[in-house]
C-alpha cells in the first residue's frame, strides 16, 4: 500500500526580526498576528489546515497540489496588499508525511520549510514534485527551473518561482484559481 502524498506550504514574513528591533515589540505583535489572520482566510478558501502559526510564519497541509500552489499566490497578493505587512516568501512541497499529535512530520515538512528559507520576498518557491503532483496548472507561469541544496536535505531539490499569468485581478492573481 502507497503512503498518501500531503502538500506542505511554509510561509514567513521577510525582514520581521529587524522589524522587531526598531519597532518594537506591539508592532511585531501586530504585524505578526495580521499574517496570521490573512493565513487562516487564504486556507479557509482553499480547504487547507493550518497546522501551525509561529508568529511572522505557518505552516499549511493541503491534500491537493494544485490548490496549495492556488493559495499560496493567493497569500503573496494578500500580503503585497496590506502596506502593514513586510513581503512574505513561500515553500511550497508535496510528499510523504506522518502526522502525530497534531503536527505533521517527514521530508515533505522539512523540504517546504527549506525552499521557505530560501525564496526571495515576494516569491513562492514551488517544488517540481509539488508541480508534477499538481497536474496541469491554469493561468500560472512558472520560472526556470533552479537546483537547490538545502540545509540537512541530502540531495537538491529541484523548484521553480510561481506565479499566476497577470490578469488584472491583482498582481498574482487569476479568476478560478489552478488545476
Amino acid at each position: 500500500m502507497t503512503e498518501p502524498e500531503h502538500t506542505f506550504l511554509f510561509c514567513d514574513l521577510v525582514g520581521f526580526t529587524a522589524l522587531t528591533d526598531s519597532e518594537g515589540d506591539e508592532r511585531a505583535a501586530a504585524v505578526g498576528a495580521a499574517l496570521q489572520v490573512q493565513v487562516r482566510a487564504a486556507a479557509v478558501t482553499h480547504d487547507a489546515e493550518v497546522v501551525k502559526a509561529m508568529g511572522d510564519a505557518a505552516m499549511v497541509r493541503c491534500s491537493d497540489p494544485a490548490a496549495a500552489i492556488s493559495l499560496a499566490l493567493r497569500l503573496i497578493d494578500a500580503v503585497e496588499e496590506d502596506p502593514a505587512l513586510p513581503p512574505i516568501r513561500i515553500g511550497v512541497h508535496t510528499g510523504s508525511a506522518v502526522g502525530h499529535d497534531g503536527d505533521w512530520y517527514g521530508r515533505a515538512v522539512n523540504v517546504a520549510s527549506r525552499l521557505c528559507t530560501v525564496a526571495g520576498g515576494g516569491e513562492v518557491l514551488v517544488s517540481e514534485a509539488t508541480l508534477a503532483a499538481a497536474g496541469e496548472l491554469r493561468a500560472v507561469t512558472l520560472g526556470e527551473r533552479r537546483l537547490h541544496w538545502l540545509k540537512n536535505v541530502t540531495e537538491p531539490v529541484a523548484a521553480r518561482a510561481t506565479e499566476f499569468l497577470g490578469l488584472g485581478f491583482g498582481s498574482h492573481a487569476a479568476p478560478g484559481g489552478v488545476g
